[in-house]
C-alpha cells in the first residue's frame, strides 16, 4: 500500500474495530444487509463481517438470492479497503467475480475479506461468504480504484 493515511496516527485493531462498530455515520444498506464487523487485522489488511441475513433475502426456495450474497462480500471488501487506508481512502468496485459453491438460508453468516494488492491505481481483493456452520458458500475477487476518502451528496 502507498502513502495512503501514513501521517495520520493508525489505531490499533481494537480500536478501530470499535470506531465502526459505534460510528454514528453507518450507511443505511449496511443495516439492511443486517452487518456488523466483528475483526480488523490491519497488518494483514483482513476484516470479518457478521451478518444477520433476513428472511426478506430469501429467493422462492427458501435460500438467499444471490445478489444480497455479493453485495455482502462487496460491502467487506470495500470497507476493508477503508480500514486498510486507516480512513483516508475509498476503493469503489471496478469489477467483481462472483462464485456461488452452495447456498445460504437466512440467518446468521460471516464474511472474510482480504487485500491481496493495493497498488496506486489498483486495488485486488477476494472475499468468502461463509453459513452458520462455518461452511463455505461463495467466494470473491475484485479489482477497485483507490481514491481519497469523501461523502458524495
Amino acid at each position: 500500500m502507498s502513502n495512503a493515511g501514513e501521517d495520520k496516527p493508525r489505531l490499533s485493531d481494537a480500536d478501530m474495530l470499535a470506531r465502526f462498530q459505534n460510528s454514528k455515520k453507518r450507511p443505511p444498506c449496511s443495516d439492511t444487509l443486517g452487518m456488523r464487523l466483528s475483526e480488523v487485522e490491519q497488518d494483514a489488511k483482513r476484516i470479518r463481517m457478521d451478518f444477520d441475513v433476513p428472511q426478506m433475502f430469501a429467493n422462492p426456495t427458501g435460500a438467499v438470492q444471490g445478489g444480497f450474497i455479493a453485495a455482502m462480500m462487496d460491502e467487506a471488501m470495500s470497507t476493508c479497503c477503508i480500514i486498510a487506508s486507516n480512513v483516508t481512502m475509498t476503493a469503489p468496485t471496478l469489477e467483481m467475480k462472483t462464485s456461488y459453491l452452495r447456498r445460504l438460508m437466512p440467518g446468521n453468516a460471516h464474511v472474510e475479506a482480504n487485500i491481496l494488492k493495493w497498488g496506486r491505481s489498483a486495488a485486488f481483493m477476494e472475499a468468502e461468504c461463509f453459513d452458520a456452520d462455518g461452511k463455505l458458500v461463495a467466494k470473491a475477487t475484485a479489482t477497485a480504484i483507490p481514491m481519497p476518502f469523501k461523502r458524495l451528496g
